[in-house]
């Protein structure tokens, strides 16, 4: 019987794409998103679609009971910038959701469980280049509280019920696919669909604010092989990963390379203040001693393929 598989969070930035290479792979009818929308977009319709809230348990053991699933990845959540806007909203969903997701996977005996955590766990008090996998987690923002207590969580549930819990601490995700849905590091999507539109970018932090990224192909590529390691290899339940690190400036400069007469201006806000929290560089060592993780995007190359994704999305197809 093929392995069924419960994508929470179907509909947002890295699930949207996650469950279409979990589908390729697993195949269609095995994959079911979950999403809070009543209707799923037209990209998930291909295969299972259920509606579903995940603060409310009995909606969970629902779903899996129905679709006998066995692996788990949970990525519904509030992201930073949202979440400080609601904070009670940010817990209910972000922690609430979590403890659901691994209490139904204890009693229906659920073989695995992917869950996110974030470089929002780290803070003013962690090291700021580099970052380690073992370190002072000290977050400043109701979304890193939820992702500490969550790996903590997460860590307990292995111990203490063996329960095959994995993730991984993203940093920002830059995706050609999916807008983005209220993070901090936003703007580094936003500024590459101002600059295909032949539109000025009011970029939100400064233009010296670096912070560690990731593109979305190395966001599924990670993910995917820290589901297939071997378990005996992984001496953490969460890793750190990173992509690249740059600042707001180097790649407005990049994209003008290849975009004459972009123009950008600086105004930052409230999230600033939270980027200034969070690292300008992660060591991720670890993952790719344990696992052999190695991202394939620096920063030219990302901003290539972000510019050509871009085009050829935002003139329908035509290049």
């Amino acid at each position: 019987m093929a392995m069924k598989i419960l994508v929470t969070g179907a509909t947002g930035q890295i699930g949207s794409e996650l469950t279409l290479v979990l589908r390729e792979k697993y195949g269609a009818e095995n994959v079911i998103a979950a999403g809070h929308k009543k209707e799923p977009p037209p990209a998930l319709k291909a295969g299972p679609f259920v509606t579903l809230d995940v603060r409310k348990r009995e909606e969970l053991e629902q779903v899996v009971g129905e679709h006998k699933v066995q692996v788990i990845y949970h990525l519904a959540a509030i992201l930073s910038a949202t979440g400080e806007k609601d904070p009670q909203l940010a817990w209910q969903v972000n922690m609430d959701g979590l403890y659901n997701v691994l209490e139904v996977a204890r009693i229906h005996k659920i073989r695995q469980i992917f869950w996110p955590s974030s470089i929002a766990v780290f803070g003013p008090k962690t090291p700021k280049e580099k970052t380690p996998q073992d370190t002072i987690l000290s977050p400043t923002t109701m979304y890193g509280i939820t992702k500490v207590a969550g790996e903590l969580l997460c860590e307990y549930y292995h111990r203490r019920y063996g329960l095959d819990v994995r993730g991984l601490r993203f940093p920002g995700i830059i995706s050609s696919e999916t807008l983005p849905g209220g993070g901090t590091t936003d703007y580094a999507v936003e500024i590459f669909y101002a600059a295909v539109k032949g539109e000025p970018y009011t970029c939100f932090v400064r233009p010296d604010t670096v912070l560690p990224m990731m593109y979305m192909p190395d966001c599924l590529k990670a993910t995917l092989q820290l589901m297939e390691a071997d378990p005996k290899r992984l001496r953490w339940r969460i890793y750190n990963v990173t992509g690249m690190s740059f600042s707001a400036a180097e790649l407005a400069t990049e994209i003008q390379k290849r975009v004459p007469g972009f123009k950008v201006e600086y105004k930052p806000d409230f999230r600033q203040a939270i980027a200034d929290s969070w690292p300008r560089s992660i060591d991720d060592s670890a993952a790719r001693e344990d696992w052999g993780w190695k991202p394939d995007y620096d920063l030219p190359k990302m901003v290539d393929a972000m510019l050509s994704a871009l085009r050829k999305k935002l003139s329908g197809g035509k290049r």
